[in-house]
């Protein structure tokens, strides 16, 4: 669903729109309105300092490379990541990672974030850290995730199933009807 949500994937038949934008013909104009992280963020990184990592997006968008680098290094000041914009990005742990490819998509000012399992192999502290940062922002966050304690304060779940809506709605309804249903069907899966 994310990867049709950014352009990543186009639909086989039926149409995506997202921010009011076809995925298909307005496909180019995505990147400036829907930020997309990877669940890994070594497939995201792909400079060798954090700032240069920041400063891309803007850069890409035709901001001159001085003020490309100006608005990364404001951007990770105002984050309080400001000490590690000349840091190699391979020397950051995974949770310092995770959060300079959520700061590079905030540099294209998106109005949607779009996130594959952003605490996959963070420890217990980082997770609630980046948790709150996310949770904080003014954009709208669309998340795929089975971190059901985190899930939990979010406004709306809908539960994919086999490419389609399983049940969509508050917290409250769906993750207790989502572990029923694991439940049944878990125990001769995971047995299998």
């Amino acid at each position: 669903m994310l990867r049709l949500m950014n352009g990543l994937h186009l639909p086989t038949r039926g149409r995506v729109a997202v921010a009011g934008l076809d995925t298909v013909r307005n496909r180019k104009d995505l990147p400036a309105k829907v930020g997309f992280l990877f669940q890994n963020p070594d497939h995201q990184l792909i400079f060798p300092t954090v700032v240069e990592e920041v400063a891309f997006g803007p850069a890409e968008r035709g901001v001159s490379a001085p003020k490309a680098h100006q608005q990364a290094m404001a951007l990770l000041e105002r984050q309080g990541c400001a000490q590690w914009a000349d840091r190699n990005v391979n020397e950051l742990s995974g949770g310092q990672k995770q959060l300079i490819c959520i700061l590079a998509l905030l540099a294209m000012e998106p109005s949607i974030l779009l996130m594959d399992e952003p605490f996959a192999s963070l420890d217990l502290p980082t997770r609630l850290v980046l948790y709150r940062r996310i949770m904080a922002l003014p954009q709208r966050v669309v998340m795929a995730s089975h971190d059901f304690e985190l899930l939990a304060e979010f406004d709306r779940i809908i539960w994919l199933d086999a490419g389609h809506v399983r049940l969509d709605g508050r917290p409250a309804e769906v993750l207790p009807a989502y572990r029923a249903h694991a439940m049944i069907v878990g125990v001769g899966d995971a047995l299998a």
